[in-house]
């Protein structure tokens, strides 16, 4: 036996181009119509980028009663309130700080989730200038899009992420969880999540069309992605031209190096001739160990996309409704040092301060109606239960600082002028 046998021959890779060339194959057909429903690839990145624009933001977010918060987040900014790098050290280490050796090389981005709304990002940047605390490097929402476009939420975000210089990851509303997959109702049904959560038949498209519109009016450009079909759509849409982002989300279950290939062999097949792939966050399941971590790195950088695409990876997750617990990652985490481009992502509190809670964290309540959060007084409640997440990744940074591990926080109010330059994404 010969492991030339594995070789993927031209003829095989021709009959992929020649279905991806051939004006008769329906499904391509259909997301090049809708790139044309939208304008085309030119219009549609124009659009994009000056919706993107800060200043068109702030214009268009007049009359909001989130605009006195933005300014006064732009005030802190600007002034350098928050708590720097070299200080935040200090605070850890002590004296300790003058001969401790920082490895700048692979810098793990602090990523909390989820960022329901803005008034949790409000409580928790008001905190963090109190209490010389760390604002996240990455924010990931998981909230229904039309109702925080209807109540100013998803502008107030935009703005204040750009302003802190944080990257942040929308989810859209076209999934399965509408009753579009037919397995899926509550709790009484989660086998049918096995499958994921879905978006069956004609849902990969529009799941496209939706992305295309909030890219378009909002400049979102980065959305969650949890199904192999629109997967390859996101990778087909970048290819054409649209500046698309996504990342994989934990329920698409990657959960073995074997999965990882699958879809890095994908993004790399389907890169533009630059080398880059809308694929820019790649969640594990909750279940992966660190030797599947370290496999999926060297098959990322063999594929070269250790710049752009970021492991993701639960350190926390929510007390209730994802895993059993107890359930915290931070010993592990500390032994990936070496391993490139990393988010430590922080879904749930520190065990114990779960346990303490009467209402601890739990992931289906990121699928209530506003109006029924207020409704059920739970507003207060489920503020808490996102701060334990924030007290979660500065615990992290903390114990990163303690080995001499760099972390990128948000960029634009935790200053470091002797860190290397981190991309963000």
């Amino acid at each position: 036996m010969s492991r030339n046998t594995l070789s993927i021959s031209e003829e095989r890779l021709k009959e992929v181009n020649d279905f991806l060339l051939d004006p008769n194959s329906q499904i391509v057909n259909d997301l090049i119509m809708l790139v044309e429903k939208h304008g085309g690839v030119d219009e549609i990145n124009s659009r994009a980028r000056e919706a993107g624009k800060l200043d068109n933001i702030l214009a268009r977010m007049d009359g909001s009663p989130h605009l006195k918060d933005i300014h006064w987040l732009m005030e802190q900014r600007d002034n350098g309130t928050f708590i720097s790098v070299p200080e935040y050290r200090r605070k850890i280490l002590g004296d300790a700080t003058d001969t401790m050796k920082f490895d700048e090389t692979n810098a793990m981005t602090l990523e909390i989730s989820a960022c329901q709304y803005f008034s949790f990002f409000m409580t928790e940047a008001r905190q963090a200038l109190e209490k010389q605390e760390l604002m996240p490097g990455r924010i990931i929402r998981v909230r229904f899009m039309k109702e925080q476009e209807a109540d100013g939420d998803l502008l107030a975000m935009t703005a204040a992420t750009e302003i802190i210089g944080a990257s942040r990851c929308e989810t859209l509303d076209t999934k399965g969880t509408d009753g579009s997959n037919v397995h899926l109702g509550g709790p009484d049904t989660i086998t049918g999540y096995f499958g994921g959560v879905g978006q069956p038949n004609d849902y990969a498209i529009k799941w496209i069309d939706e992305f295309l519109y909030y890219y378009t009016n909002y400049g979102n450009r980065q959305v969650l992605n949890i199904n192999p079909g629109t997967v390859l759509l996101g990778y087909m849409l970048h290819k054409l031209g649209v500046d698309i982002e996504f990342k994989i989300s934990v329920f698409m279950g990657n959960d073995n190096p074997y999965s990882v290939f699958w879809t890095l062999m994908a993004a790399r097949l389907l890169s533009r001739p630059d080398g880059s792939s809308p694929l820019i966050g790649f969640n594990f399941s909750n279940s992966v160990n660190n030797n599947t971590i370290i496999a999926s790195a060297d098959i990322r950088k063999a594929f070269g996309l250790e710049d752009n695409v970021r492991f993701e990876h639960h350190i926390t997750e929510t007390y209730k409704s994802i895993v059993r617990q107890p359930y915290n990652r931070r010993d592990e985490l500390m032994e990936l040092g070496h391993v490139a481009n990393i988010s430590a992502k922080h879904e749930g509190g520190e065990i114990a301060r779960e346990e303490s809670r009467e209402h601890p964290s739990n992931i289906l309540e990121y699928f209530i109606p506003r109006a029924d959060v207020e409704a059920q007084g739970m507003m207060p409640l489920l503020t808490q239960n996102y701060m334990d997440k924030h007290e979660s990744f500065n615990i992290t940074a903390a114990e990163l600082t303690k080995i001499g591990q760099t972390f990128v926080a948000a960029r634009n109010l935790h200053k470091c002028d002797t860190c290397l330059t981190t991309k963000i994404q």
